[in-house]
């Protein structure tokens, strides 16, 4: 019997913490972990301060480095790179997922000789003063890389640094299961807080900070509701701005069409998805490179409303096929893109069809564990 693949998934956080990011190592770290001939184990940071901890979690040989707590939206561990030197030396694959500056320090550090792949989910966008330190220690990774995961081609072409690394790139979707949406119990979950039961439901989820688009969102629907349009706007998620935005729909004069949700259990979270009628993500800079918020509405047949990011958002839902795409931070575009989905039940069904088809063909999860595992192990081509 041939040795199992053992394989390290590195990541700065992981479940219950929340984030696209944080999803899809759980995803992989269950689901490769569950497949015929795989060992996986997998090394990320406390959340805040605390020591080191090795916990099973759904089956997950997971442990959780000691932390002296998060600068710059990176966790500070020297437990980390002590428990990566040692975790290393027993995988035949590293698997990175970045940004993360803490794990290309500790793999500089480790004289790990074995196989690594980094999955390059965003640039680091905000941080500018980092990056004059980070700069040199994300080209050393990218250089000792044997292969670079991204979900899109757009991840390539809208990357400041990923061009010279072309080469090294393969492309693996972000996925979800299909039946874990559609077998939930529908409810209507938004309908019943509708002020107007034939309102129009659009709906957001994200966490409510600056690169997500909200203050954008709410410009865009005190312009979209002076049409006349009948449509109310429902908003999930927490985060620091929530205060702020809750005083922009007051002093637009839009609060009775805005619904702030807070956080939302998963169950409920799906009940909203299912329920809406136009699904929007109107994030600003390039810091949202996927947004898989997108197929979860996808996958209830919902049309999307995105922005032209340079990044992989528009490959995602497709302009004119799934949805609409409209200029990042231009409250306007949004707005005339609103009330045109909004007034046109026959373009929402055929998009939210054609949504649904997308998913089901491109971004089922099975089909894109199976590509990873591929690039893991060094058998796929780009």
């Amino acid at each position: 019997m041939s040795r199992k693949l053992r394989i390290l998934e590195v990541n700065k956080a992981y479940y219950p913490h929340t984030g696209g990011i944080e999803t899809l190592v759980k995803q992989y770290s269950e689901e490769l972990g569950a497949m015929d001939g795989v060992e996986v184990k997998t090394l990320v940071c406390r959340d805040g301060r605390g020591l080191t901890v090795r916990e099973n979690v759904n089956g997950v040989d997971l442990t959780r480095a000691g932390s002296f707590g998060t600068y710059f939206s990176c966790p500070v561990s020297l437990s980390f790179v002590r428990l990566f030197r040692k975790m290393a030396q027993n995988a035949d694959v590293v698997h990175i997922h970045v940004p993360f500056p803490l794990a290309d320090f500790a793999l500089m550090l480790s004289g790990f000789r074995g196989r690594v792949v980094v999955s390059w989910h965003s640039d680091i966008v905000k941080q500018k003063k980092l990056m004059l330190v980070y700069k040199p220690f994300m080209r050393y990774l990218l250089k000792r890389a044997d292969a670079v995961a991204v979900a899109t081609e757009g991840h390539i072409k809208g990357s400041d640094y990923l061009p010279g690394f072309a080469e090294k790139c393969r492309i693996v979707p972000y996925g979800i299961t299909p039946a874990e949406y559609l077998s939930i119990e529908r409810v209507p979950f938004l309908t019943g807080k509708c002020t107007d039961s034939e309102s129009v439901k659009v709906f957001f989820t994200g966490r409510l900070v600056y690169y997500k688009g909200v203050e954008v969102l709410l410009k865009a629907f005190r312009y979209a509701t002076e049409s006349r349009q009948k449509i109310e706007l429902f908003i999930a998620g927490t985060g620091e701005l929530r205060e702020k935005l809750e005083a922009m729909a007051e002093r637009f004069g839009i609060s009775e069409k805005v619904h702030f949700l807070g956080f939302l259990p998963d169950e409920q979270l799906k009940q909203a998805y299912a329920d809406c009628d136009i699904f929007v993500l109107p994030s600003v800079v390039k810091s949202e490179a996927f947004g898989i918020v997108q197929l979860e509405a996808m996958i209830y047949g919902k049309p999307v409303i995105n922005t032209a990011l340079p990044s992989g958002v528009p490959y995602v839902s497709i302009h004119g096929e799934t949805g609409l795409t409209v200029a990042p931070d231009d409250p306007k575009a949004l707005a005339k893109a609103v009330i045109r989905l909004a007034s046109d039940r026959d373009m929402r069904e055929r998009f939210g069809n054609a949504a649904k088809e997308r998913v089901m063909e491109h971004f089922c999860e099975e089909a894109v564990i199976r590509r990873l595992y591929e690039v893991l192990k060094g058998g796929a081509e780009i």
